[in-house]
């Protein structure tokens, strides 16, 4: 098992103390947190892409760059570049740029967004975004594999003979697909013979299991060796602590505010108690032993190999985030790498 971290910069105030860090602030928490996350041993980190509310998320690549100079092993992720609103052209030659910056650490995490607010920024309805995810993505495909592209469609000009530059370090550059919701990432994602990471938010288990199982159906059907299929799972929250009772009460107030959140709200989030939450949602709430026992229920459910957890947790200072993480990785990352050891051939994306 690998593991990730990621970040959508959100200069929310805090729901407990009602402090929120200036946008300055933001940027220059993301550089240590990444360094942080080096130096604990993840493998991957990521910034998400957002352009609405109080994200400052809108440029990865940018974000992205300054993490790389600052660190020298771990994967650079998107989580997720927000294809359906950009142009491919663009995104080619930015993360083209990237790839190299980076000595190509690069893995880039796709997906068609769900902020109707950043979709009106970008002047698009709401309708259309799967198809224009889909085109935008095989225009991408061919603009790093292909030196000469012609190429014409329904939402953006054509190209004649087309070369960005620079061209990508990596051969290819990997790309994974956001799933959340629908079938048609998941389809994507199959069609093409790529990663799948699983956003793995709201909901219980077997919502996000029955994408995967598509997934891995749509893989075989459309003529890919099922064993070289590949998937990712985000966990929604993270405390560790020596006892159950222990880590609830420390998580109570983040739960509580996450409850009210715009997100949980927009998303029918299910659970009502914090013991329903820690109990039923992927959050990673409990001893080390339990969160073992978590993290190895959802990887029988999704073959998962790539794991995704959060540094911060909103309601919850920083000293006690920064303890439940150190303590992730000294009782629980060492015994999910022993007990779901990465294949040999996992080549498709972190391929450090």
């Amino acid at each position: 098992m690998r593991f990730c971290t990621y970040t959508l910069l959100d200069t929310s105030p805090d729901p407990v103390t009602g402090v929120a860090r200036s946008q300055t602030e933001a940027f220059e928490h993301v550089a240590r947190q990444a360094v942080w996350a080096e130096e604990l041993g993840f493998d991957a980190f990521g910034v998400g892409e957002r352009h609405a509310q109080r994200f400052v998320s809108s440029s990865p690549p940018v974000v992205l760059a300054h993490v790389a100079a600052r660190t020298s092993r771990i994967r650079l992720m998107t989580t997720v570049t927000v294809l359906s609103l950009l142009d491919p052209v663009r995104v080619a030659e930015d993360y083209a740029t990237l790839d190299h910056l980076s000595g190509g650490r690069l893995d880039v995490v796709i997906g068609k967004g769900n902020d109707p607010d950043q979709t009106a920024l970008f002047g698009y309805d709401v309708d259309g975004q799967w198809e224009r995810n889909a085109e935008k993505y095989e225009l991408l495909r061919r603009l790093w594999r292909e030196e000469r592209v012609t190429w014409s469609g329904r939402f953006r000009p054509p190209l004649v003979d087309a070369t960005t530059q620079p061209r990508p370090l990596q051969q290819p550059i990997p790309v994974w697909h956001g799933s959340a919701s629908s079938t048609a990432s998941t389809e994507l994602a199959a069609r093409w013979g790529d990663p799948l990471f699983s956003a793995n938010g709201f909901h219980p288990l077997e919502t996000y299991a029955a994408l995967v199982r598509h997934y891995r159906e749509r893989w075989e059907l459309h003529g890919h060796d099922p064993a070289d299929a590949v998937v990712g799972a985000g966990f929604l929250g993270l405390l560790v602590a020596d006892t159950t009772q222990e880590a609830l009460r420390l998580y109570e107030p983040a739960f509580e505010a996450f409850r009210r959140s715009p997100g949980a709200v927009h998303n029918r989030l299910p659970f009502s108690t914090l013991e329903e939450y820690a109990r039923d949602s992927s959050a990673l709430i409990g001893s080390p032993a339990e969160v073992v026992d978590k993290i190895g229920r959802y990887r029988e459910a999704f073959g998962h190999e790539l794991s995704g957890v959060s540094l911060d947790v909103p309601g919850l200072p920083e000293s006690v985030t920064r303890r439940s993480v150190e303590r992730f990785f000294a009782d629980v990352a060492p015994v999910v790498r022993r007990e779901h050891p990465s294949r040999q051939e996992f080549r498709h994306a972190l391929n450090a």
